[in-house]
């Protein structure tokens, strides 16, 4: 059995749609399903069982839960960027992917987790998979990088298959459900077929309008990684995902209305609240992941938001 937890997220219903298309339905997803609307990330995909997080983490350290488990994909986490109480995000996201992580080692099963990009906070550093990069600016981000540190230690001491991943901004199918935290993508879309205008941000940090850039990656190119290591254990580590390339936001909305053939972009004042903390700029360094073996070509935003679009807008 394979399990997937937050199964029934973006990435994770991804990954359980991918495992299907190789046969693979002996999957167990776990999410908390407290948004219903998630189900529609699922309502698609084979799965054996569907297990509710509390009842997965009371289930973790019993002695034969994971005697018939091969692999886990943990990619459940409070994901909230504004999320203050860090008791409850370091519970969430630190002391159940610890728990879960050890459990896992023990039984000698492949664990391989999300980290996050946010771990490079306002990236002034670059965007290596190295301490000295490293600078988390809110809870989120300090939960998944100091469970980073964590596997850091354990690696030297193990030698189970353990792999995580620092997404950057992934976008693709099953993202709806997110509401403001969807991709740029996904709302330019939709704005422009209710107004027919993308709306962007103008410039800041001294950029043009719209000129701000970001690594957007594809989430089949993500799930791709993911499988990748699961057929490749003897590759251990953290990894950045991305495509390595940073491309602007108006190359995106450029590439929504290309699609539609129709729209136009309009730029709208920068967010007070948003100066001084807002990412102008990101883009992955590939090197680790490379390195490691990986050598598939990732989609650059005209290719992915227009294989996208035609899944999103079939969709509605």
């Amino acid at each position: 059995m394979i399990v997937v937890t937050g199964g029934a997220g973006f990435i994770g219903s991804n990954l359980i749609r991918a495992l299907n298309d190789r046969g693979e339905s002996n999957v167990l997803l776990v999410d908390h399903l407290v948004n219903g609307q998630k189900m529609h990330n699922i309502a698609d995909l084979d799965i054996a069982d569907y297990l509710d997080k509390a009842q997965f983490i009371e289930k973790i350290e019993t002695p034969h839960f994971f005697d018939k488990v091969r692999a886990v994909f943990h990619q459940g986490a409070c994901s909230s960027t504004t999320e203050w109480d860090g008791q409850y995000v370091m519970m969430n996201n630190y002391d159940y992917s610890k728990r879960l992580l050890n459990s896992c080692i023990t039984k000698n099963v492949a664990f391989i987790y999300a980290s996050s990009a946010s771990v490079y906070g306002n990236g002034k550093h670059g965007f290596r998979v190295d301490r000295s990069c490293e600078h988390p600016i809110n809870m989120y981000a300090y939960s998944k990088f100091q469970f980073d540190q964590y596997v850091r230690h354990l690696l030297p001491e193990t030698r189970s298959a353990i792999a995580g991943f620092r997404y950057f901004n992934v976008y693709g199918p099953r993202e709806q459900h997110k509401g403001e935290m969807s991709s740029t993508a996904f709302h330019f879309n939709r704005q422009i077929i209710e107004q027919k205008k993308a709306k962007l941000f103008e410039g800041c940090d001294g950029l043009a309008n719209g000129e701000q850039r970001r690594d957007f990656v594809y989430v089949d190119d993500v799930v791709d990684v993911n499988l990748w290591f699961l057929d490749h254990p003897e590759q251990r580590g953290i990894y950045n995902v991305g495509t390595g390339k940073a491309e602007t936001f108006n190359d995106v909305a450029q590439a929504v209305t290309d699609w539609h053939g129709e729209g136009s972009i309009e730029y709208i004042p920068f967010p007070e609240h948003l100066k001084g903390v807002y990412q102008s700029y990101t883009q992955a360094d590939m090197t680790g992941l490379r390195q490691a073996g990986y050598a598939k070509e990732f989609l650059g935003v005209k290719k992915g938001i227009a294989k996208y679009l035609d899944w999103l807008n079939r969709e509605q």
